[in-house]
């Protein structure tokens, strides 16, 4: 066993001895880890989805022509900040041991701006894209160094049904505050009920604070750095989090997991389809709501039961395909759910009634869910010896830099056409690059060591 500074020592860039902690048959490692899924969705879906991006779109950009644009510059904004701030946080993560403290960080930011979304009125669209950017980068920013406790967590042979857990139990619990806040929703944006649907921002805020807490309490970090060779060894000081005087190594480090990725195989191509097929996802997700409300003429009421019935559909897909992920192969259950998309974008084109729409968002979140869990799983087996979050920074890096260019196409595409059919039609050349992609991407082999004694 190689000999490593120790949490504390590390900090003062002092060698000791350090005795690695291993989490993966802990149950409430992995409780509390799908717990913050858990958490966390009520932003993507009450925030992303469902009440905030149509709330900002009427009331406070006044659903002047360029709304959607508007919408889609601040989801990309969020997605470019992000990128550039995942690379020297996620290696400093790896090399100080500082994952669940940066992750902490990133949520707490969140919460915070997401409870001053509750301040936000017509009229005040500056401070409302702003505070709509912070809350999404806090947001995102968490999931870089939450994806990369799965390693620890699982298995090589469990971990799709780990991911796909998280995933599942994510949307129980969007669904959960979904209904919790829907009596604030349904009186939609009548003057008398503004203040209320405000409210509900205040809301998410709360709920993803409280449900963060089983990870503040339970979940262990394996405080093993990642080998020093950059920086001469040294460990990044604690102070500021090392980003400013460890910047450069942090981007030498990574261009070395660059390097790594390249040799092994398929990673980067799997990297490349994640980032054209994931466009489409978030792209869907941005602007499902506005969609309905807008081109369909969905009531607040009808949008909030639609996404009721998603969130149920998208937890049991992320259940089901999760099973299916371990057994058949991340890849062909990615491309499964890829196939799935295309079905659904061709079929919103089409769509003229609210009850066809329904079936069809259905179909949807049960590929919603199943994609990005088996897509987490499937980057976990290109992961190098200790560079798993510095891996998921290159992972969460595709997936903000494509959510930086679909946001844009479909606003761009919408203002541009004067229809969102056009707008929800030019995702599907997305899906299918990606697709195509992913199909001559070869799995790594597995050398599962055999399921946790928890798991069947």
């Amino acid at each position: 066993m190689p000999r490593v500074a120790t949490a504390r020592n590390a900090r003062r860039g002092q060698g000791a001895s350090f005795e690695p902690m291993s989490t993966k048959g802990r149950k409430l490692d992995i409780v509390s880890w799908c717990l913050y899924d858990f958490a966390n969705s009520a932003y993507p879906t009450l925030i992303v989805t469902v009440a905030y991006s149509v709330y900002f779109k009427n009331i406070v950009a006044g659903g002047v022509e360029n709304s959607d644009f508007l919408w889609g510059i601040s989801l990309s904004a969020a997605m470019l900040i992000t990128s550039l701030l995942a690379p020297p946080l996620s290696t400093v993560a790896d090399r100080s041991g500082s994952r669940k403290r940066l992750l902490l960080i990133f949520a707490g930011v969140c919460v915070t701006a997401t409870l001053l979304l509750s301040l936000v009125k017509a009229g005040m669209v500056l401070a409302g894209m702003i505070l709509f950017i912070i809350a999404t980068i806090g947001f995102e920013g968490s999931l870089i160094f939450y994806n990369a406790f799965l390693p620890e967590i699982a298995t090589p042979a469990n971990q799709g049904r780990i991911s796909g857990w998280g995933w599942g139990v994510g949307y129980l619990g969007g669904l959960l505050c979904l209904v919790l806040v829907k009596p604030f929703l349904d009186g939609g944006f009548s003057p008398e009920n503004l203040p209320l649907f405000r409210a509900s921002f205040a809301a998410v805020a709360i709920f993803y604070a409280v449900f963060t807490l089983p990870l503040v309490l339970w979940l262990r970090e394996a405080r093993t750095p990642a080998p020093l060779q950059a920086n001469g060894g040294a460990v990044p000081s604690a102070d500021g989090l090392g980003l400013l005087s460890n910047a450069a190594a942090a981007f030498r480090t990574l261009w070395e997991t660059f390097r790594v990725l390249r040799r092994s195989g398929g990673a980067l191509r799997f990297l490349f389809a994640f980032f054209l097929y994931n466009d489409g996802i978030v792209t869907v997700i941005s602007f499902s709501s506005i969609y309905a409300v807008s081109t369909l003429g969905f009531s607040m009421g009808e949008t909030l039961q639609l996404f009721i019935a998603v969130q149920i559909s998208a937890g049991a897909g992320a259940l089901a395909l999760g099973y299916l992920a371990d057994a058949w192969g991340e890849r062909r259950t990615i491309l499964l759910t890829l196939a799935n998309w295309c079905i659904v974008v061709i079929a919103a084109y089409f769509t003229e009634t609210k009850g066809v729409f329904f079936a069809v968002s259905i179909l949807a979140g049960f590929s919603l869910g199943s994609c990005q869990a088996a897509s987490r799983s499937l980057m976990a087996r290109f992961i190098p010896p200790g560079g798993a979050t510095q891996t998921y920074a290159f992972y969460g890096l595709c997936g903000k830099m494509s959510s930086v260019m679909g946001p844009l196409v479909f606003g761009a595409v919408s203002w541009a056409t004067g229809s969102q059919r056009v707008a929800i039609l030019s995702i599907l050349v997305f899906f299918l690059a990606g697709g195509g992609l992913l199909w001559s991407v070869r799995e790594p082999a597995e050398e599962a060591e055999g399921s946790s004694p928890l798991l069947p």
